[in-house]
């Protein structure tokens, strides 16, 4: 078998990618997983709420994956970026950022996305610790806390609504728009207190968070700090594709029909780059759909159509 040509190659091998390429394997089917070996929740020390490995590390959950992906004789895993990609007659041809050329009938899209964090000292080195985004994967860590919530886009004020379901929460408006009426009768009703001044930084000894501090000076004691990131693709490959993206909540979301199929024919996408809601379990779930539609359509080619 020509080791340059597959059946199907996956841009990414993180929860999405590694579970597309096990529906593939088990179809005995070629398959190439291209990985960078930076997936998204490289940040942080543990993932929570995924099936049976609650509280592991992300790294080792993957490091875990790959390994049973790799036990099939049809994989093969290429470290390194996939730069471009383009349609050929048979297929698909994707160049990697050493000049290697790879090519295959059909592509899976699982590059997963990066995260673009508020330029507040200390926010960065605490990504994923204590400066978190979603409370259902780091919420019950900080059980009873005082906790708090940035600011920085129309919907953080539905996140502080939600958060004091984990504790006693204030909102920072760092120097913004007070809330309207409705909304700010919404947060009382929460109970969550809101803090108009500036913020200047983040204090305590990283990744520890002891507290906001503002531009009038005071310190606001809290545990963790909910920040609702604006995300960008990790690889520009569906653009040059021509694939449909649309405007999401906090970026771009690819378009995939209910199989994953985006609207290039042959083109298939999976994971975080293709919803609103992101989650370590959809995203594992999206790719075993991608990895499913991918062999049928080999199977039944005339069902390639997005």
């Amino acid at each position: 078998m020509d080791k340059n040509r597959c059946d199907a190659i996956i841009v990414g091998g993180s929860f999405a990618g590694l579970s597309a390429a096990m529906q593939l394997a088990r179809a005995n089917r070629a398959v190439c997983v291209i990985d960078t070996g930076t997936p998204r929740n490289r940040f942080a020390a543990a993932s929570h709420g995924f099936f049976g490995q609650d509280g592991m590390a992300p790294a080792e959950m993957l490091a875990t994956a790959r390994a049973k992906v790799a036990a099939y004789p049809s994989v093969r895993f290429v470290d390194g970026a996939a730069v471009t990609a383009a349609a050929e007659e048979t297929g698909f041809a994707v160049t990697l950022a050493d000049g290697r050329r790879l090519h295959s009938r059909r592509l899976v899209l699982a590059f997963g996305l990066a995260d673009t964090l508020p330029d507040i000292p200390g926010v960065q080195d605490r990504w994923g610790k204590t400066v978190i985004h979603c409370p259902y994967c780091h919420g019950f860590e900080f059980l009873g806390q005082p906790l708090g919530v940035l600011s920085v886009m129309p919907l953080s004020t539905h996140q502080a609504q939600l958060i004091p379901e984990w504790g006693p929460t204030t909102f920072f408006l760092n120097g913004g728009a007070m809330p309207d009426s409705e909304t700010l009768a919404s947060l009382a009703q929460r109970r969550v207190t809101i803090e108009p001044a500036p913020v200047t930084a983040l204090e305590g000894e990283a990744p520890r968070l002891d507290g906001v501090r503002l531009a009038d000076g005071r310190l606001v004691p809290v545990s963790a700090l909910y920040v609702a990131p604006r995300t960008s693709f990790q690889s520009d490959i569906a653009h040059r594709l021509g694939c449909a993206i649309e405007d999401g909540p906090f970026g771009p979301i690819l378009t995939t029909d209910a199989t994953k199929r985006t609207s290039v024919p042959g083109v298939f996408a999976a994971g975080d780059i293709t919803r609103a809601m992101h989650n370590a379990t959809l995203a594992s779930a999206d790719g075993v759909m991608a990895g499913a539609s991918v062999h049928q359509s080999l199977v039944f080619p005339t069902a390639t159509a997005a």
